[in-house]
């Protein structure tokens, strides 16, 4: 059930070895001193010896928590000596026995010929991961406490994993390696929770989180010479209040039958409330019971606390209690009105200009957005306004520093490449990326809640299923919980993972970023992510799928207390799961990325009726998820049809008050819907070109042979020394007669061809 508790027999697992007993006691010359001996038996050829070895490795990045009392003493030995395991070089040790691990052709074969596999076919990895995954996540994370010499670990370490040190390629690729393996049925034993946790938390580290991201994004708007940006968006979402969701169908149908029986309604104005099924435990309802009609400003029915994206750990640490409203004072300053400055591109400028010159001048000038003459007085006004919200993104440099390139090839010269962390891994994954997308998304619908297993699918649960079988009720339900939380940690993994990789590799080149994401569509993620949301979403959000009695580090100190299936049923006193609800928005903001601004796609959420999937979605009170549901509506609103908006009157107030605006986006109206036909296969086809072109200048090496120099000059060729073979002046009198001599040669045809 605990996710990393390996440590298996202590007494007998510790090479018998006393001195371990007396940990805390041992200076630290004496505990480098040991870990050293560790070090050295890992390399026995003995694989039992070598798995004895690992376990006791595993209980010293576990804290030692056999000295330990508290889980306060626990967190800070395992901190302790994770440090120490990596000054002294183990994780390097790890990774070559991984590699063998990896390689064991006959482990593969045998586990593939074994109609059913379990734990133990994997016990090996397993310890190897959970190791490496220790190491990983306690260095990633910053203590305030931490020593210089600490922080020196943490910077080596993150640029040791995101450099090509390990046969020529990062860290994370020979992960994504065996996520293909596994999902190619080759290597059905992988433990493949534990891996794709590691990479999560392996590309977290080396690329950074959204933190990180976001500085990473206003270093670069200011190398590049744009202005800064309007606002921090991660601390407006984190101030944004969630709004009531859409009142349902049902809510609708009793309030009429009411009406016409002539009773008074028990909600005079119709409020987006929760369905009346959750309104006697609501887990997002506040406590206080407030009037309905009272200033929306002022009306908290929301989460206050948000999760902080992809630093939240319900895995290591123990499930953090419900969040507090946070005071006034640590409230984002906006005045009463809208969260988001408005945004224009410079093509909405162009766009607005065209239709107006077309309309009082009868002529355009082209991309020209400077020249006013002949236009009227109003138009000024508008276009200044315009220009005053005129947001240039990264992206649209990059696109035309791009075009340019590929123009102009030798006047702009060779493009110097900075060596990111994210353009070394793109370069490593870039040979075989859509079999990592592809792997990802199997995984990805393996572990959905609404999927059917089937006969041909991937097994995900080979690291969770033990040997034998449950024989009892209260067993039964430990591994139907233990199952529903494995498949819940392998999708919020994979979640985090994907949107971790769209933002870095859009912010490193946005055609980067577009390859992923086409590779993505074109593997049927958004029908996947919507099928995943075609269900009743508040359950998934409150599912209470973990013991908490058996969470790391909580039972190695505390007395275990008896399991009956009484306490199991009633799970644990969160009214939500965290893990769940950081997942939900993950692919919520997948969805955003891929869709956003590609008309094609937009027509896909609308012909995957996509709609009531995503308004079903709003009965989860939690501001940054609704934002998310709310701006997937916003982009197919106007092909959703008059009535729909009609009725929906409620949720397009919502759009209103929590999406940013466009100035001229005729949203809400439709009055201005794209005559064009939808050509799916066109715009994929332009935008697939563009990429090649890209990759192919900036990653092919043999493509520049074209633009080599020439020497035109009769003289210099003729005098080069050309490498002759050493027979070659005994037979080059026969060679001139067949090649030259006895060649015709047509003049004319040769003019003609002129």
């Amino acid at each position: 059930m605990v996710l990393w508790y390996e440590h298996g027999n202590i007494g007998d697992e510790l090479l018998h070895l006393a001195a371990l007993n007396e940990w805390m006691e041992l200076s630290m010359e004496e505990q480098r001193a040991y870990v050293m001996r560790l070090l050295d038996a890992l390399e026995v050829t003995d694989r039992d010896k070598r798995l004895k070895v690992a376990r006791a490795i595993l209980y010293l990045a576990q804290g030692v928590f056999d000295e330990c009392d508290t889980e306060t003493d626990v967190l800070y030995w395992s901190r302790h000596n994770v440090f120490l395991l990596y000054d002294m070089g183990i994780f390097t040790a790890l990774l070559e026995l991984l590699s063998m691990e990896i390689d064991n052709n006959q482990a593969c074969s045998s586990a593939v010929r074994k109609p059913a596999i379990s734990l133990a076919d994997s016990t090996e990895l397993r310890v190897l991961l959970s190791i490496m995954y220790l190491m990983v996540e306690t260095i990633r994370v910053e203590m305030e406490g931490d020593s210089p010499e600490r922080k020196a670990a943490r910077e080596a370490f993150k640029t040791e994993l995101g450099s090509p040190l390990y046969n020529g390629e990062p860290f994370a690729l020979l992960l994504f390696t065996m996520v293909t393996k596994f999902c190619s049925m080759n290597a059905p034993h992988f433990p493949m929770k534990k891996v794709l946790l590691l990479l999560w938390k392996t590309i977290l580290f080396t690329l950074g989180g959204f933190e990180e991201l976001q500085e990473m994004k206003v270093r670069m708007r200011e190398l590049l010479s744009l202005p800064p940006l309007p606002e921090d968006s991660i601390k407006v979402v984190r101030n944004m209040r969630a709004a009531s969701p859409p009142a349902s169908a049902m809510e609708l149908i009793e309030q009429q039958q009411q009406q016409k029986r002539g009773r008074r309604s028990r909600r005079p104005l119709v409020k987006q409330d929760s369905l009346d099924t959750y309104n006697e435990r609501d887990p997002f309802k506040n406590d206080d019971a407030r009037d309905e009609e009272d200033d929306p400003e002022d009306v908290d029915s929301g989460i206050e606390g948000e999760v902080d994206p992809l630093d939240r750990d319900v895995i290591i640490q123990p499930p953090p209690p419900p969040p507090p409203l946070r005071p006034p004072t640590e409230r984002v300053s906006f005045p009463k009105g809208l969260p988001w400055a408005p945004k224009v591109r410079e093509k909405d400028i162009e766009h607005f200009l065209e239709t107006s010159r077309n309309k009082f001048i009868g002529f355009t000038l082209g991309n020209d957005t400077d020249t006013l003459v002949g236009l009227p007085r109003p138009i000024h006004e508008s276009v200044k306004t315009l220009k005053q919200h005129k947001y240039v993104s990264i992206a649209e440099v990059q696109i035309k520093r791009e075009e340019e390139l590929q123009q102009c090839p030798m006047t702009m010269g060779e493009e110097e490449v900075e060596e990111t962390p994210a353009e070394i891994l793109y370069l490593g994954m870039l040979p075989s990326l859509s079999q990592y997308v592809i792997a990802l998304l199997k995984l990805l619908l393996a572990a959905a809640p609404t999927s059917k297993a089937k006969t041909d699918s991937i097994n995900i649960l080979a690291d969770v299923l033990p040997e034998e079988m449950p024989i009892t009720v209260l067993q039964s339900m430990k591994l139907g919980i233990d199952v529903n939380r494995h498949k819940e940690i392998i999708v919020k993994a994979i979640a985090a993972l994907l949107l971790l990789l769209l933002k870095h590799f859009k912010l490193n080149h946005i055609y980067q970023f577009e390859y992923v994401a086409q590779h993505l569509v074109f593997a049927n993620c958004i029908p996947l992510i919507l099928k995943f949301f075609n269900q009743n979403i508040m359950s998934y959000i409150s599912a209470k799928n973990s013991i908490c009695a058996l969470d790391f580090p909580h039972c190695v100190v505390h007395e275990m207390p008896e399991l009956t299936a009484e306490s199991l049923e009633a799970g644990d006193s969160n009214q939500f799961c965290w893990r769940n609800l950081f997942s939900c928005i993950n692919l919520l903001r997948i969805l955003n990325k891929i869709t956003k601004w590609k008309h094609s796609r937009t027509m896909m959420l609308v012909v995957f009726k996509s709609a009531p999937i995503l308004k079903r979605a709003l009965k989860v009170k939690q501001a940054m998820m609704q934002l998310y549901v709310l701006k997937l509506l916003k982009i197919q609103t106007k092909y959703l049809g008059r009535q729909w908006r009609k009725s929906n009157m409620k949720t397009m107030s919502a759009i209103y008050q929590k999406v940013r605006h466009r100035l001229n986006d005729d949203w809400a109206y439709g009055n201005d819907i794209d005559a064009r036909p939808w050509d799916f296969q066109a715009e994929e086809c332009a935008l697939r070109e563009s990429i090649e072109k890209f990759n192919m200048r900036r990653y092919d090496k043999n493509q520049n042979s074209e633009f080599t120099p020439v020497d035109n000059c009769l003289q210099s060729v003729l005098g080069q020394r050309v490498d002759l073979p050493e027979d070659f002046h005994y037979s080059y009198e026969m060679w001139l007669e067949r090649e030259v001599f006895s060649q015709p040669i047509q003049w004319e045809g040769l003019l003609q061809a002129q």
